[in-house]
């Protein structure tokens, strides 16, 4: 793209954002929101931002220009909300989802970044052509519970599954993710940031997927089911929809090309196998079940010692526990097959 492609690109951008803030103090559930020239960059990748609460809010893009493009969108700390779309020369096309935004933005124990929104157009040839932010405080919320291996990762090139979550999902549900990295059922119980911050925003049919296990790794049998089934009973308290996941595997293979029965599958120093007593939980206390487990170990076992790298930080990092982009979107894509498979969530809130 050039120069003066990306620059009528963002001029239109602002232009958008311009033209909805005239005349409109967004006071009111139904009022749209936009920024002025300050605060839209005129260069790629484009970055607006509104000053907005904290809440819910629908937003629709518009993408295409004068030239073929190619566009993404991500939201606050790099979560993924659009695929990357393709538009031909000349087309226009939009495209809406639904946001939450919350502070702070990422990590319930992270930095707090920005106040209000703020939305990057990415992709290999972004080419926005406008947006439109409405609130949308009744909203249906997703809400993750889990460790470093869903959270919104800040950097590069880490990932959390429920941090590309978003993409996957049509204006109409927010994905409120408050993983958070290092924590075990122990800590999200008993510190102020994670479920007593967490617990009062759930509303009735809100649901609640809760994937703790990687740090539990002195936590014994019996209290791990005790810690779990607290936080189901909690988020039923609400009238929310509590959905037990078990742990994505690490990387770590036998000689035979299978994964490690211990570290791998998520058997703690103690002996507990985390995934059977997630699924033995959930059959005792009637709670869905997205056996993460079993999936990513056929996933990772199905590319084999080399190919599944790619899945993880192992190269970049020697990490086998953390999932680069590209596994945490494969893992995303997962977990929204069962949402639709259990109806969890309603087909046509499913991209």
């Amino acid at each position: 793209m050039t120069r003066t492609t990306r620059l009528t690109a963002a001029a239109t951008v602002v232009a958008a954002l311009t033209a909805a803030t005239v005349g409109a103090a967004p006071a009111h559930a139904d009022s749209s929101y936009g920024q002025g020239l300050d605060h839209c960059a005129t260069t790629a990748p484009f970055v607006c931002h509104f000053d907005l609460p904290p809440g819910t809010y629908h937003v629709q893009v518009t993408l295409g220009g004068d030239t073929a493009g190619s566009t993404s969108v991500t939201a606050e700390t790099r979560r993924a909300v659009l695929p990357e779309t393709a538009t031909d020369t000349g087309e226009r096309v939009h495209r809406s989802f639904t946001v939450d935004v919350r502070d702070p933005e990422g990590q319930p124990t992270g930095p707090a970044g920005s106040p209000g929104l703020d939305l990057t157009f990415g992709g290999t040839a972004p080419l926005p052509a406008g947006v439109v932010v409405t609130p949308a405080p009744a909203v249906p919320r997703l809400f993750l519970i889990g460790d470093s291996t869903v959270c919104d990762q800040p950097g590069a090139p880490y990932a959390g599954w429920g941090q590309q979550l978003p993409q996957y999902l049509k204006r109409g549900v927010a994905v409120a993710n408050h993983a958070d990295s290092g924590e075990s059922t122990v800590s999200y119980l008993a510190e102020p940031a994670f479920f007593p911050t967490v617990q009062p925003l759930i509303r009735r049919g809100d649901a609640v997927l809760i994937q703790l296990a990687h740090n539990d790794k002195r936590t014994d049998a019996a209290t791990y089911r005790a810690n779990l089934t607290a936080l189901v009973e909690g988020v039923r308290e609400q009238g929310g929809r509590p959905v037990l996941v078990t742990p994505i595997v690490r990387r770590w293979f036998n000689t035979d090309g299978t994964l490690n029965n211990g570290t791998a599958l998520l058997v703690n120093g103690l002996g507990v196998d985390h995934p059977a007593e997630i699924r033995g939980l959930a059959a005792d206390l009637d709670t869905p079940l997205i056996d993460l487990t079993a999936l990513t170990k056929a996933r990772v076992e199905a590319l084999g010692p080399e190919a599944s790298k790619a899945l993880y930080l192992t190269t970049e990092k020697k990490d086998d526990t953390h999932t680069s982009v590209r596994g945490a979107t494969e893992y995303a894509a997962l977990v929204v097959d069962e949402l639709r498979s259990q109806r969890i969530l309603p087909e046509r809130l499913i991209r």
